[in-house]
């Protein structure tokens, strides 16, 4: 059907978008750079996707089973996102959608590994890739870490020690607010990882649902924070970003940055990958759910746009600083010298 889009196929069980009873689905939002608690009710944008197709696609596509890659507006934004952020030094790099990063890591892992494998991991890890790769019976190399994070060093003295039965084929880690930590890759500690890698032919799993909420260091100077917010011009780069073999599989979500109950994410590779991941969307959960698809689709092209899409990420930056600023404040009010 792809190859020849005039074909009609009666084989797919598609019900008929004439059946589908709504006519309207949407959202009232903040402006961009906003928060809900700060809009009035007049001042809300209105999110709106009908059953009429205008510059993303009608209802009757959102809501519509559709193919592993996810609706093309959608798909669309994600991919000139990734363009925009991270320019990837590679042609032939494409992303495909996911669930958010716990179901696009297991689709990356399922491509390269089966039981008995082993994967290389930072020495205290995300709890649920535990919980998720040991019923799979893959075993976990931890690597040492400090303040950044992984250690090269370390990662090169695990792979070239390395004594079982089974090659060490990929590194999965956390480059910023690493979970439990909290350590966060300098570009140098990245560029470093990713030399390691090189040497010993590793996939690089990059998951990185936090990237957008980097902030300077915690100051007692009340009166300078916040003044160099990052948005996204001056984040520090990825490891996609510095990625010319095509070995880094990017995970991202919309999970910290918009809602972790949309579910709606995507991951970044070299297309034979994305292609692979597609089809296996295709046998478990197809697609982000449709609705969620449209209120992001419609919120990032026809009412932020990038531009807006960075205030906001601005605004969650100054809102989580702001955050960390009291939380440590109290800390050294209240714990000082007790701790």
């Amino acid at each position: 059907m792809e190859a020849d889009p005039t074909l009609l196929s009666l084989g797919a069980g598609l019900p008929h978008p004439s059946t589908f009873p709504f006519a309207q689905i949407g959202a009232h939002v903040a402006p961009a750079g906003a928060s809900v608690a700060n809009t009035a009710p007049a001042d809300m944008l209105n999110v709106s996707v009908t059953t009429s197709s205008g510059a993303i696609e009608g209802l009757g596509k959102f809501l519509q089973y559709g193919n592993g890659r996810g609706v093309p507006s959608y798909a669309a934004f994600t991919r000139e996102h990734t363009h925009r952020v991270h320019d990837p030094k590679y042609v032939d790099w494409d992303t495909v959608v996911s669930l958010g990063n716990t179901d696009a890591f297991v689709k990356a892992l399922m491509l390269f590994y089966t039981s008995g494998d082993t994967l290389l991991v930072d020495e205290w890890t995300y709890p649920a890739i535990i919980g998720t790769v040991v019923p799979m019976n893959i075993q976990l190399a931890p690597v040492r870490m400090d303040a950044e994070g992984m250690v090269p060093e370390a990662l090169d003295h695990v792979c070239t020690n390395w004594t079982g039965e089974r090659k060490l084929r990929m590194v999965y880690t956390i480059p910023t607010a690493q979970n439990p930590t909290g350590a966060t890759m300098s570009i140098a500690r990245k560029r470093a990882i990713y030399a390691v890698a090189q040497k010993h032919n590793l996939v690089i799993i990059e998951d990185d649902p936090y990237y957008y909420l980097q902030f300077e260091p915690y100051t007692a100077d009340s009166e300078h924070r916040y003044t160099n917010l990052p948005g996204i011009t001056s984040l520090v780069p990825s490891l996609l970003s510095l990625d010319t073999d095509g070995r880094v599989i990017r995970l991202d979500s919309f999970s910290k940055v918009l809602a972790p109950g949309l579910r709606c994410g995507w991951v970044t590779a070299p297309k034979y990958i994305t292609d692979k991941i597609q089809f296996h969307n295709e046998t478990s959960i197809q697609q982000p759910a449709g609705v969620s698809q449209a209120i992001v689709a419609s919120l990032m092209n026809e009412q932020w746009g990038h531009s807006g899409w960075e205030r906001h990420l601005v605004q969650i930056q100054r809102d989580y600083a702001m955050r960390r600023d009291l939380f440590v404040d109290l800390c050294l009010k209240h714990l000082n010298g007790l701790v």
